[in-house]
């Protein structure tokens, strides 16, 4: 199978795990423009030599293509830059004409504008970081008092030009996810899905979904889908060609059965509504008696905690029954890190038929990429095409990264700003000290293992293994 994937940007959830996971299955031919060509935190993307790659693509079998890449130069630049809707469409048109030639399938994704609750400006425009958590109130009461019919509680202290400026930017990408849905009632995506980027319960995003949703469902647009999520929206997307002619059957158990109802931070809708999205959008089935796969959701009883903003932090008493058929693990206990019993028990364990594990950023994030892995190795098992070496190097950079890093050694980095590399390249000692257990748990012992943070901030390590 021949894959084409234009990434969100050059970190390393976006563009090397994809690499990583799919060297897993010997039989997938994977395709992706050089690293150098995509945007980064301060950067956008560099569209010509994005269009050149597409142009000089054989044909593939599916291309899955971030829309806010070529439209705006990545997810970051969907925010800030100025480009003109004129400008935009020709880029996206330009798209349109030459991706037709090149895949047997077009699968797509585009955000939905997210609205941060914070001042912090690092992805967002300047004056976020005096007005950001203004405007995300104020966009919270507006569409909250619209969808009670109570219009007295807004108030807004915004200054008009920033206001001014903001909506404009907001109302210029809607329009342009309205053209999507056009081209997608065409037929021209297979699939079309529209992310929402941490997600309140109101809000001018929650309101854009709606919208587009009303329109999906008054026209019949049926490759076109909202879901929660962001960065895991293309590894799911790729799930879903992989299984398209499958008939795989997962099996999904929840850690506390009675807490599926919660919802987690950063999202808007249930834990298990998450779940259950996540294995719609990648073409598998529920089924809990006739499975191939068991999925073991590691969820929150009370409240989500937070390995970064340390407000609250998990660690789950559940003593885990780990079955004897082939398993995962997505961890969203907390947000942006690994529960540290769920890890010790799972060290615990044999890895004969382990099919992965994941605590990544939001719930939607470590769900479709815990799904992914998993699917790819039990394709590649099934097809015999599987490569051990690929699957370990994989989960090991999983294990550095979601549990060493962002659960113990993370918060000191933080703290340690500007100097972020600095202080991480003093804690090398300390991950390879802690990391010899997920040595031994894997029984994959890397000749070397180096560390780095691209985007020069604490959210993203690169984690190279020789």
């Amino acid at each position: 199978m021949k894959i084409a994937v234009i990434p969100i940007d050059n970190r390393p959830i976006c563009y090397d795990l994809i690499e990583d996971v799919l060297a897993i299955n010997k039989d997938i031919e994977l395709f992706m423009p050089k690293i150098e060509y995509l945007g980064d935190l301060v950067k956008q993307s560099d569209r010509e030599k994005i269009f050149e790659f597409i142009e000089n693509l054989d044909y593939v079998d599916y291309l899955i293509v971030s829309m806010d890449t070529l439209a705006y130069g990545g997810l970051i630049p969907s925010r800030r830059c100025n480009d003109t809707i004129d400008e935009i469409k020709e880029r996206i048109e330009k798209f349109k004409n030459i991706a037709s030639k090149k895949a047997k399938k077009i699968l797509a994704f585009s955000s939905i504008m997210r609205i941060s609750n914070n001042n912090i400006n690092e992805e967002e425009k300047e004056y976020w970081s005096q007005w950001g958590k203004r405007i995300f109130d104020w966009s919270y009461y507006l569409h909250k008092s619209e969808m009670e019919q109570s219009y007295n509680c807004v108030h807004n202290m915004i200054p008009s030009e920033i206001l001014e400026d903001y909506l404009k930017t907001r109302k210029r990408n809607f329009k342009i996810n309205r053209i999507y849905l056009k081209w997608a009632k065409e037929g021209f995506f297979d699939t079309l899905i529209f992310s929402k980027d941490d997600c309140a319960q109101f809000g001018l995003n929650v309101k854009e979904a709606q919208e587009l949703e009303k329109i999906i469902k008054s026209e019949n647009i049926t490759s076109a889908k909202i879901k929660t999520g962001a960065d895991e929206i293309p590894l799911s997307l790729i799930s879903r060609a992989l299984c398209e002619n499958e008939n795989i059957k997962i099996n999904p158990i929840f850690l506390e059965e009675n807490s599926t109802n919660l919802i987690s931070k950063y999202e808007d809708i249930s834990i298990k509504n998450c779940v259950l999205a996540q294995i719609e959008l990648a073409k598998i089935k529920c089924d809990n008696q006739n499975y191939d796969i068991k999925m073991i959701i590691n969820n929150f009883k009370n409240e989500q905690g937070d390995l970064v903003l340390g407000d609250r932090i998990n660690n789950t008493s559940i003593k885990i029954d780990f079955p004897n058929e082939p398993y995962f693990i997505a961890d969203v206990n907390n947000a942006n890190g690994a529960d540290d019993n769920l890890i010790k028990q799972l060290l615990e364990q044999k890895t004969s038929n382990f099919l992965g594990y994941c605590a990544y950023n939001t719930s939607a994030n470590t769900i479709g990429c815990a799904i992914f892995c998993a699917i790819v190795k039990f394709l590649a098992q099934k097809n015999n095409s599987y490569n051990e070496n690929a699957f370990l190097k994989f989960q090991l950079i999983r294990l550095i990264d979601d549990w060493i890093y962002q659960a113990i050694i993370r918060k000191s980095v933080r703290e340690a700003e500007p100097y972020f590399n600095e202080v991480l390249i003093q804690k090398e000692e300390e991950i390879n000290k802690i990391a010899q257990k997920a040595n031994k748990f894997l029984n994959f012992y890397p000749n070397k293992m180096t560390y780095s943070l691209p985007w020069n901030r604490s959210f993203e390590i690169k984690i190279k293994i020789n």
